[in-house]
């Protein structure tokens, strides 16, 4: 077990946007980090915070429900929940996300954080693959696509990555960690 055996970060990531945010923060904080789709409850009772990271799927923040559907066994452990997605920062975007993932009588259980991940067509699964073809053929039939519009048409050609560690400091900052 890590120096730090009071909190551990579970991550689901596809296309390693999510993994690369996880691995930064388990390494500010000396903490333990588990792979999402290996991680049982039982695993998570032995911490007193729990930082959960998912990528965006139409929304959904990947394997969400470990946490979610465990919320009686996790009660009185702090839950810090982080989505990653594609989009800019703001807060619609941000609104959206935790309201299409946490109901608002959790809003004082679960502590949320938005960061922006990246693109990569290639790095999708076959089933996100066909569905990410979907999406495009949806903004292709746009008339007057706006900019992200755009910028999703561009990025199934050239990959984007907006990770980048300074994204952290709010989540680093709320436990109390300075960022450095």
């Amino acid at each position: 077990m890590s120096e730090n055996n009071k909190i551990v970060i579970v991550y689901r990531s596809g296309s390693g946007f999510t993994r690369n945010y996880a691995t930064w923060l388990s390494g500010e904080l000396h903490c333990d980090l588990l792979e999402g789709k290996a991680a049982k409850v039982s695993d998570l009772l032995r911490y007193d915070t729990i930082i959960y990271g998912g990528g965006l799927y139409a929304i959904g923040i990947n394997g969400f429900g470990l946490i979610k559907n465990n919320l009686g066994q996790l009660k009185g452990k702090r839950l810090i929940v982080f989505a990653v997605g594609a989009s800019p920062v703001r807060e619609d975007t941000i609104h959206a996300v935790r309201s299409a993932n946490i109901p608002a009588e959790l809003n004082d259980t679960i502590e949320f954080y938005y960061l922006r991940g990246g693109f990569n067509y290639d790095k999708l699964s076959r089933l996100n693959k066909i569905l990410m073809q979907l999406k495009k053929q949806q903004l292709k039939r746009m008339e007057n696509p706006d900019a992200d519009a755009r910028g999703m048409l561009e990025s199934f050609n050239h990959p984007l990555d907006f990770t980048n560690r300074k994204n952290l400091k709010p989540i680093l900052e709320s436990l109390g960690h300075p960022y450095e």
